[in-house]
């Protein structure tokens, strides 16, 4: 949340011409539920969106070209559903079940070619959701997206199936700032010369 994924991939598709996906905004059927009750309906929950996500990448498995993902697989399974479990609202048999599924998925799913890592402060991350002014974000518990950064940080340190770009994005501003925008273009390119096109400035 405030991160600026859906900025970065809009800038990636404009400037590269990459076909940009993001992700679904189908309403979950069971979040009524889970958001009444956490711990009965997590696990239906995440595992709903773990299929969701699983389709997605198949499609970007099909796609020609490049293509780039505003939030990856991983993540479901890696940080958010992980932190449900951590915090017993999901089962250690459910999330046995949970495993097994995310492990199947990953042997038939391609990992990217590049994972970009967009970091920045609690501090900045708060404030961007108090701008954003979107009611079910502004609810989040302090707590809570503590626990996610560190599950974050924890995750992209052993993350070893693609390059990883690390943008720090506190300051940063590639939309506006043509120093900046030349930097994240270089480092892009750095990695991927030979997938990317040729950018448009």
């Amino acid at each position: 949340m405030g991160s600026g994924k859906s900025t970065l991939v809009e800038f990636l598709s404009r400037t590269y011409g990459v076909t940009p996906f993001y992700e679904p905004n189908d309403e979950n059927p069971y979040l009524a539920d889970f958001y009444k009750d956490m711990k009965g309906w997590a696990f239906q929950s995440q595992l709903y969106f773990l299929s969701n996500k699983f389709r997605l990448h198949q499609e970007l498995d099909r796609q020609p070209g490049v293509v780039a993902l505003d939030r990856t697989i991983f993540e479901d399974a890696e940080i958010f559903a992980t932190a449900l479990f951590q915090m017993r609202k999901i089962s250690k048999r459910d999330w046995q079940t949970y495993q097994g599924f995310y492990g199947a998925i990953l042997d038939a799913i391609q990992p990217p070619d590049l994972m970009i890592y967009l970091r920045c402060s609690m501090r900045t991350l708060r404030q961007r959701i108090r701008l954003r002014g979107r009611k079910m974000e502004q609810d989040v518990p302090l707590a809570y997206l503590k626990r996610l950064d560190r599950l974050y940080e924890d995750w992209i340190g052993s993350y070893a199936m693609s390059d990883v770009l690390v943008l720090e994005t506190d300051q940063l501003d590639y939309i506006h700032d043509l120093v900046h925008r030349l930097d994240v273009m270089e480092r892009i390119e750095a990695v991927l010369p030979a997938e990317i096109g040729r950018p448009v400035l």
